[in-house]
């Protein structure tokens, strides 16, 4: 037990100062990203997969909330936190449904560059957000209705000498202690630290902003009222996204917890656990929350095992509760918006792109667009996120629509490649030899009768298709219909159908419709050695010059 309590208390001492610093990224009063490291982490440990993982306020998530609540109500008023509120039921209430009903793989909608271009862009959006306040400044909508309401810009508060300097000075001793020593409580003692200068010099006399009073005590059940239905629907998408983003950040860190443990991840159970904790987020009165990736990886570097660790480190932020909040008292926010800084620079990867233009350059321009949309789109940053979703599952579906569909030959290394790229012969005269790469479903069922009835016209002295089946994995009534289509037309020109290697689901569909039944126009082979051997009977009895002998233990697809 003593490395659960180390972990633990070493994540609940960072945890506490980065709730405070996470949530005025949400709009909300401070102390709510505190009561999100409460009730959350504790239920999230006792009915999620993953015990380990650190769940409370994350970045992302707060910018989220941030984002989609702008406009309608005043950030950190009672609105304002009442519609929180209701994001963390909504959204928690979903994950719970989504969990119940087996529907974990839906989150698989959204690809790993989506993703990473919105996180991206959603960094870039908390840096552009922090840095006014980091160097004493007022933020960027105070700017604009100071400008909207007839002010000079000259007359627009500049840096704040003292704010500036424990910004700075913040952000570089959190950079310096990351590097050096990931596990020291760095973010503890830089706040402690700042508070103490701050006391000592009478920082808030000279204008600059602390935190001030935050109550103390638990968090007091919060059951808001009832939205009117048209702020209700300007809720429906931001749920949503907070859904889908909040629980793919879970996913990054789970999928690691699960390999060190050698589990296979259980996303449903997950989807609960998670969808509980923002239950209980939102009727402690504050925001949806999430699992901090930094935080599960210092809960692992840390020693923890089980989830004793989270036991450990909600006992230290429930006695920061009663405690130990007068400490933040002269905490400069200029250092809050250090330790918000410090959490998402690492998010900034310009090197992914970089990576993903050298393995698709398609992705990465939904990728780049994504991470365009979601800046340009700010503060409704989730048409971002949603843009590059449906661009993707367009991308998706082409390929479906058209699938990979080759004419092979046999290489000097005895597998199946493409003829045309590798300048092969034909396997046999009069022989087109075929492979689709894909299922013959609704999708590809007409690329593939398209691609057959094309070639024919091309080349009428064709008396054999061969379709190499491998890849065929899956069918359905639409692909079998197509397939019995093919097979009496090729049949009614005195051409034969060849088909190789059929999967057992693809074969047992095609029998129980009565299209594989023995005939003149139909011939079936289980491997492709045994069909080269065939074929290449076929062109010796022909004259032909005979092809190369088949692979040890038949070809490979490729």
């Amino acid at each position: 037990m003593r490395g659960e309590a180390l972990a633990g208390i070493t994540v609940g001492l960072m945890v506490i100062p980065q709730g405070v610093a996470y949530a005025p990224l949400a709009g909300m009063p401070l102390v709510t990203g505190i009561y999100a490291s409460l009730f959350p982490a504790l239920i999230a440990v006792l009915f999620g997969a993953s015990s380990r993982l650190s769940v409370g306020p994350t970045a992302l998530t707060c910018l989220l909330v941030g984002a989609s609540l702008t406009g309608l109500a005043e950030p950190s008023s009672p609105e304002w936190v009442g519609l929180a509120v209701w994001l963390a039921l909504f959204s928690g209430g979903l994950q719970v449904l989504l969990g119940l009903g087996r529907f974990g793989w839906l989150l698989n909608l959204v690809s790993a560059p989506v993703l990473m271009a919105f996180t991206q862009a959603a960094a870039v959006l908390i840096i552009g957000s922090q840095l006014p306040h980091l160097l004493g400044m007022p933020g960027w909508s105070e700017i604009q209705g100071m400008l909207g309401r007839g002010m000079a810009a000259a007359e627009i508060p500049t840096l704040h000498a003292m704010s500036t300097a424990f910004g700075l000075g913040s952000l570089a001793i959190l950079i310096i202690a990351r590097r050096l020593r990931p596990t020291f409580p760095s973010v503890l003692l830089v706040v402690i630290g700042s508070s103490m200068l701050s006391r000592l010099l009478d920082f808030s006399a000279s204008g600059g902003a602390v935190v001030g009073v935050l109550p103390m005590g638990l968090p007091v059940l919060q059951i808001p009222r009832w939205p009117e239905w048209s702020t209700l629907s300007e809720l429906v998408l931001p749920v949503l996204v907070i859904t889908l983003v909040s629980f793919l950040e879970t996913a990054s860190s789970a999928k690691v917890d699960s390999d060190r443990k050698g589990q296979i991840w259980d996303q449903d159970q997950d989807l609960i656990g998670q969808g509980l904790g923002k239950l209980a987020a939102g009727f402690s009165g504050s925001f949806p929350t999430s699992s901090s990736f930094s935080r599960s990886a210092l809960n692992l570097y840390a020693g923890a095992k089980s989830g004793w660790a989270t036991i450990f480190s909600v006992v230290v932020v429930l006695a920061a509760l009663w405690f130990l909040l007068p400490v933040l008292f002269d905490v400069p926010q200029a250092v809050l918006s250090a330790i918000v800084l410090v959490a998402v620079f690492g998010l900034i990867q310009p090197g992914q792109f970089l990576r993903l233009w050298k393995i698709s350059r398609v992705e990465c321009g939904i990728a780049g667009m994504t991470f365009v949309l979601t800046l340009a789109a700010a503060p409704r940053l989730y048409w971002g996120v949603l843009a590059g979703v449906m661009v993707a599952l367009s991308h998706f579906l082409y390929y479906r629509l058209h699938p990979r569909i080759i004419e092979v030959g046999l290489h000097p290394d005895g597998r199946l490649r493409d003829r045309h790229l590798w300048q092969l012969p034909l396997l046999a005269p009069a022989t087109c030899a075929l492979r689709m790469d894909a299922a013959l479903d609704f999708g590809s069922a007409t690329a593939l009768e398209s691609e057959i009835a094309k070639r024919l016209g091309e080349q009428p002295d064709i008396r054999q298709v061969v379709l190499f089946a491998q890849p065929i994995n899956w069918i359905d009534a639409t692909g079998v219909e197509a397939f019995g289509r093919l097979s009496r037309k090729l049949a009614s020109q005195n051409r034969t159908l060849t088909v190789v290697g059929l999967k057992l689901p693809v074969e047992s569909a095609l029998s129980s419709a009565g299209e594989l039944q023995p005939g003149p126009g139909l011939r079936m082979f289980a491997t492709d050695r045994e069909a080269i051997a065939y074929l290449a009977s076929s062109r010796g009895a022909m004259g032909a010059e005979p092809a190369p002998g088949p692979h040890e233990g038949g070809s490979l697809p490729r």
